[in-house]
C-alpha cells in the first residue's frame, strides 16, 4: 500500500503483508487494528544524546516554541524517558500549566520521579504506559509530546486510536522524528502523516528543527475515527 493510496483513496485495498493482530484485551473489547506494514525499532535507553548537546542544538527550546504553550495547559510526555523533555516543559510551564510524564519502563519511570523530586518540580505527574494505549484518562490532555519514540510503539494505529480520547477539544499532537527509516530510529515524514491520516489526524504544522534533532509534526483529530477494522496501513515503499 502506497502512501499517497491510503491518503488520496479511502477504497485502497488493505496491504496483504499487514496482518490484523487481536491481542487479547483487543479480543474481550471486540476490538481489532491492523499491524502496522513496517518495521518497528526496538526500545533503547537513549539514542537521542548527551542532553548538554541537545540544549547546545536548541532541540528543547525550539520543539516547545513550535508548541500552542497557553496558561493552563496539560502536556503529556509519552516516552519521556530520562526526562529530557519533561524537566524542560515543567521548568518552561512553571506555574501555569502541568506535565504528565509517561513511559512503558518501569524503572524509567522510577528514575524520573527521583529526578523530578531531586529539582523540586511540582508541577509533574506520572503514569505507565503500555504498547497499545498511552492509558492516559479521557479530556485531560491539550498537548501530546512524542520525542523520538513513535518509531518504538508496537501497535502505532491501535495506540493513536485510543490516544484521541485523551484530547480536550482543541488538543493536538506534537511528534519529533528524524527523517530516517523506522529500524533506524527514525520516521520518514510522509509515513508518519500516512499513519495519522489513517487513524484521523490531520497534519497541521511542521518545522524542521536542525540535521541532528530531526523535525516535528503537529497533528489535530480530523473529524470521526474509523473503526479500527476499517484502518488502512501504510507502508514506506
Amino acid at each position: 500500500m502506497s502512501l499517497a493510496c491510503v491518503l488520496l483513496s479511502a477504497a485502497c485495498a488493505q496491504s496483504e503483508r499487514a496482518t490484523p493482530v487481536a491481542p487479547p484485551e483487543f479480543k474481550s473489547a471486540a476490538l481489532v487494528f491492523p499491524a502496522p506494514d513496517r518495521p518497528v525499532a526496538d526500545i533503547v535507553t537513549n539514542h537521542s544524546g548527551d542532553e548538554a548537546d541537545r540544549d547546545a542544538d536548541e532541540e528543547a527550546q525550539r520543539t516547545l516554541d513550535f508548541l500552542p504553550l497557553k496558561p493552563g495547559v496539560v502536556v503529556a510526555d509519552i516516552g519521556a524517558g530520562e526526562g529530557y523533555f519533561t524537566v524542560r516543559l515543567a521548568q518552561r510551564l512553571g506555574d501555569q500549566g502541568r506535565v504528565i510524564a509517561t513511559d512503558v519502563t518501569p524503572d524509567y519511570l522510577e528514575g524520573l520521579k527521583a529526578r523530578v523530586a531531586r529539582e523540586k518540580l511540582q508541577t509533574v505527574s506520572f503514569v505507565l504506559g503500555g504498547y497499545d494505549d498511552p492509558n492516559l484518562a479521557p479530556a485531560t490532555v491539550d498537548v501530546v509530546l512524542m520525542v523520538r519514540m513513535y518509531h518504538e510503539i508496537e501497535q502505532p494505529y491501535a495506540f493513536l486510536w485510543r490516544l484521541h480520547d485523551a484530547l480536550k477539544p482543541g488538543g493536538v499532537v506534537a511528534i519529533s522524528e528524524r527523517d530516517k527509516a523506522t529500524e533506524n530510529h527514525g520516521t520518514p515524514p510522509e509515513l508518519l502523516r500516512c499513519e495519522l491520516a489513517a487513524v484521523g489526524y490531520r497534519q497541521t504544522g511542521f518545522t524542521v528543527l536542525s540535521e541532528t534533532s530531526g523535525y516535528v509534526a503537529l497533528f489535530a483529530p480530523d473529524g470521526l475515527r474509523p473503526a479500527p477494522e476499517d484502518i488502512v496501513p501504510c507502508t514506506d515503499d
